[in-house]
């Protein structure tokens, strides 16, 4: 019987691993430093040896996985979490009392995640003569392990990090400060907590365990002969928790900026795709040439190049997508918005040849990575298609929905789910997930028209983004179908580090044009 137990864990263990790939394993390593020996995941190729490291440490067992699901929850691999009969939020629950990767580790990580490749380049020039001539370097993880390796970063010390922070992009240091905070605050029982040593090979400071050892815990396990060290030890971490001047004056200047630039000379494309009639059982979309039309004068209005495609193949749509990443066609511009107006299911649109193509794939090819042009602007795209399965409604009320007969996709994904890992971005879904929207056979979606309604009212008051998408929820909420039956609930998510503001355009909203 445990025999069996054993092969059934390690056949996870193997299924997991399948699912990562070189970048997830580079973030497994990074986030076990202070849990395993730098030489043992040094040698590390694959997930599968670092399970093995920490199985040998006892952190990893049939009976206790946890450790696993919150590295799986930290990378967000969120849908790997169900192979250890974990969930995100239950992960979530348990992260306070069980959580063994340090503040610290994750302070580092979340930098490393909003570190841009153009950013990697600035700091590797400022940093050129601390670090090894020869040594190429291809991430934001593995410039900070160098810089762990050579003493300039530990948990105790951060000015290095902040001083290459404020030259290469303020923003980032809000990331720091959280951190320092969090120390500052740490609560009184972490006192008792025991102490690790440090991971690096050769290195003289003392590191804290996962859950941030205090100096209390510190100085009262080194050796006498090490009191010297432990008190100017103790003084630099006293010094490092107060925020330097330079960073008050970043913070001081990034709350001035508080709003994504858009005065450039140019304001950004808007693509539309609008897919009305598709091939085999899905049917035709009517009322949608409408939506186009009002989303064109709407944005064009608002200073933007719309481009419109109409009956696009799931195929097509990832064509279109990787022609407008490319940069030469993004350059000097303020923003990128994309509409699509289409049948859905949950976390995908259909194309017109009825093949789905998730929302996350269309909105990865503008990552930072996958179009620089846009690194740290923003990326809007606002998703008029159902979530869920067809609902029946009155005749002159349709639900963008597919057709019963047709599968579904077996994971539902949220619309947070279906946002990159990045920063900049904002995604407005129509409906919640699982759930239909609704359009209008002659005026168009709910969705659409509101939107586009609020933003030619609240655009003139100098409303940010987030606010306008508020009014539309409120708005598509009090609505109905002509008997009163069905309802809808537009849903946004986003990781927009800033208020998104059209500048007022000069001349009246389209609706007073006439």
């Amino acid at each position: 019987m445990g025999d069996d137990i054993t092969l059934k864990f390690r056949q996870k263990l193997l299924l997991i691993d399948d699912n990562l790939g070189t970048e997830d394993v580079a973030a497994l390593k990074f986030l076990c430093l202070d849990l395993i020996p730098f030489k043992k995941l040094e040698s590390a190729q694959s997930a599968l040896d670092i399970f093995q490291l920490l199985m040998a440490e006892e952190y990893l067992n049939e009976e206790d996985t946890f450790l696993l699901a919150e590295l799986l929850f930290r990378i967000k691999c969120h849908f790997l979490l169900q192979k250890l009969n974990y969930t995100k939020e239950r992960v979530q629950e348990y992260l306070p009392e069980k959580g063994r990767v340090s503040p610290y580790r994750q302070m580092l990580y979340e930098l490393a995640e909003n570190i841009t490749s153009e950013m990697l380049k600035e700091i590797i020039f400022l940093l050129r003569d601390y670090l090894p001539k020869r040594q190429p370097i291809v991430s934001a993880l593995e410039l900070l392990i160098l810089l762990e390796k050579q003493g300039l970063l530990t948990a105790s010390n951060v000015k290095m990090l902040e001083k290459i922070c404020t030259s290469v992009s303020p923003d980032l240091l809000e990331t720091i400060n959280s951190y320092k905070r969090e120390k500052v605050s740490l609560p009184q029982q972490e006192n008792t907590l025991p102490i690790k040593e440090s991971a690096w090979p050769g290195s003289t400071k003392v590191f804290s365990s996962p859950q941030e050892t205090s100096i209390k815990s510190v100085s009262s396990k080194i050796n006498d002969d090490k009191a010297g060290n432990v008190i100017q030890g103790i003084s630099e971490v006293n010094l490092n928790l107060e925020l330097p001047a330079e960073s008050i004056n970043a913070k001081n200047e990034s709350k001035k900026l508080t709003s994504y630039k858009m005065d450039g000379p140019k304001r950004g494309f808007c693509l539309v795709i609008n897919n009305v009639k598709f091939d085999g059982d899905l049917g035709e979309r009517r009322g949608s040439c409408k939506d186009a039309e009002e989303l064109e004068r709407v944005f064009t209005w608002l200073g933007l190049e719309v481009k419109i495609y109409k009956d696009r193949t799931s195929k097509e749509i990832k064509d279109l997508m990787e022609t407008w990443q490319d940069s030469k066609k993004q350059i000097n511009r303020d923003c990128f918005i994309c509409c699509i107006l289409s049948h859905g299911d949950s976390g995908a649109i259909y194309g017109k040849d009825g093949e789905l193509i998730s929302i996350r794939t269309i909105m990865s090819y503008f990552t930072a990575k996958q179009c620089p042009a846009l690194a740290e602007k923003p990326k809007l795209f606002f998703i008029q298609a159902c979530q869920g399965k067809k609902i029946q409604c009155p005749v002159s009320v349709e639900a963008d929905a597919q057709v019963p007969e047709l599968p579904s996709v077996q994971q539902r994904i949220s619309p947070s789910d279906s946002i990159p890992e990045e920063a900049d971005f904002l995604l407005g879904m129509a409906t919640i997930d699982g759930y239909a929207s609704f359009r209008h056979v002659d005026q168009g979606t709910w969705y659409i028209q509101a939107l586009c309604s609020k933003l030619q009212l609240l655009v003139p008051r100098g409303e940010d983004i987030l606010s306008i998408l508020t009014e539309v929820n409120e708005d598509v909420s009090r609505r109905a179908d002509s008997l009163g039956r069905k309802k809808q609930m537009p849903q946004p998510a986003y990781t927009l580090r800033k208020k998104f503001i059209f500048p007022v355009p000069r001349d009246p909203p389209p609706s007073q044009q006439y």
